[in-house]
């Protein structure tokens, strides 16, 4: 950890009860008792910031940086004041806009007025913060969690779905309906785009998680028992022609292009693109407006170090971004660790790619974790300034 970092979680002492609830419940082992006077302890090196804890703790003496209740409850109150519908969602598995109505609308909802809120783990959540909800208005809370065995931080899922069940027994008996909360269980997976597939098996060898098949004549087999949607097959595709929900390479081609172009006109300052890693920071990709400090700069979201695509950087600055800034994880942070390797050669090409092209100081990548509060605001703020005192970027081009 930085000698700088200021931790995100901490215990309040003078309310802990020391009764070892956090202990029992941490998956990551990162709450000790102090033998000698049975104080409990957050071992920040090893905690990542889940909130499962925090969610648990009946004497609320567990503080975090951010998700915390009020906040958590603040943004029901404020984000939009007349829906009815709260859909929470997993970080690692939240579904696009049109596959949240999609779900919506199986369950009868309504697919236009509801409000959307990503949380690092459904198991932060508190049952106290659903009651209040239910209280302030709303009337319908969709839980969107992990599938059993692909939550990223281990317990989240089962603890969740847990205390929804715990919620729909309390509220029957306050006259409200038990579907009032529903849980529903998603995990993003990689699909394929048959026509384009040439059968070059590239995504065979590359996955880390052996979730993918050669097939003798036809294209090969995603098991989605397997797949954890990192991206690692989406990068090594020629033809584009297997893609992670969310994240498909035309998507992100298009909203960045468009973003160039439009940043370029409104504003003379650098033009700075973030690509950052889902888990390696949350506020900025929740609360982009007021992290990104006014700069004139535009963040996107990757699912993991292994799909950020070297395509898009170099695409980027062709396009006029003054500078591209990637963040990921550290590797013992990293949710998916599995073909990393695969990863850091690809970081290889795309430094080489760079040098070449006589861009390489337009690029930074940093490691980084939501663990130390603030740690992204100073690197980015050092990277504009950076970028701020070179010449303008003047090299037009685009990926076609």
């Amino acid at each position: 950890m930085k000698d700088n970092c200021i931790a995100a979680v901490n215990i309040n002492q003078d309310l802990c009860s020391r009764c070892k609830v956090c202990y029992s419940l941490c998956p990551f082992e990162a709450i000790r008792v102090v033998p000698e006077d049975g104080r409990i302890e957050i071992d920040i090196q090893k905690c990542q910031v889940c909130g499962i804890c925090y969610s648990a703790c009946p004497a609320s003496a567990i503080e975090m940086a951010y998700y915390d209740f009020d906040g958590l409850l603040g943004y029901v109150r404020t984000t939009n004041p007349d829906a009815k519908t709260l859909v929470m969602m997993c970080r690692g598995n939240s579904p696009s806009n049109g596959e949240v109505e999609d779900i919506l609308a199986d369950h009868g909802l309504s697919t236009k007025d509801y409000i959307p809120m990503r949380i690092p783990c459904a198991g932060r959540v508190p049952t106290d913060f659903i009651f209040r909800a239910l209280s302030s208005g709303i009337r319908n809370i969709v839980s969107i969690q992990c599938q059993d065995g692909f939550c990223r931080m281990k317990e989240g899922t089962r603890i969740e779905t847990r205390r929804m069940l715990l919620g729909q027994a309390v509220i029957r008996q306050f006259g409200y309906p038990e579907d009032a909360l529903r849980v529903v269980k998603y995990s993003r997976k990689a699909v394929w785009i048959n026509h384009d597939c040439v059968g070059c098996d590239k995504c065979v060898f590359v996955c880390p998680y052996g979730a993918i098949t050669a097939q003798p004549i036809s294209s090969p087999r995603i098991d989605p028992d397997k797949c954890v949607g990192c991206g690692a097959c989406q990068m090594v595709c020629p033809h584009n022609a297997i893609q992670v929900k969310g994240y498909e390479f035309y998507s992100v081609l298009r909203s960045y292009e468009e973003a160039a172009e439009r940043m370029r006109k409104r504003d003379k300052r650098p033009s700075i693109l973030v690509f950052s890693c889902q888990w390696s920071e949350f506020s900025a990709l929740d609360d982009p407006e007021s992290m990104l400090r006014g700069r004139n700069a535009m963040l996107l979201e990757v699912p993991c170090f292994k799909g950020l695509d070297p395509v898009h950087v170099i695409n980027a600055l062709q396009k006029g971004f003054d500078g591209v800034m990637a963040v990921v994880c550290a590797e013992d942070d990293c949710k998916l660790k599995n073909g990393r390797d695969n990863a850091e050669r690809q970081l290889d090409v795309l430094l080489g790619a760079l040098k070449r092209l006589g861009l390489s100081d337009r690029f930074e990548m940093h490691e980084m974790s939501p663990r130390c509060e603030g740690e992204f605001n100073g690197l980015f703020e050092a990277f504009c300034d950076r970028i701020a005192a070179m010449p303008s970027n003047e090299a037009p081009g685009s990926v076609n």
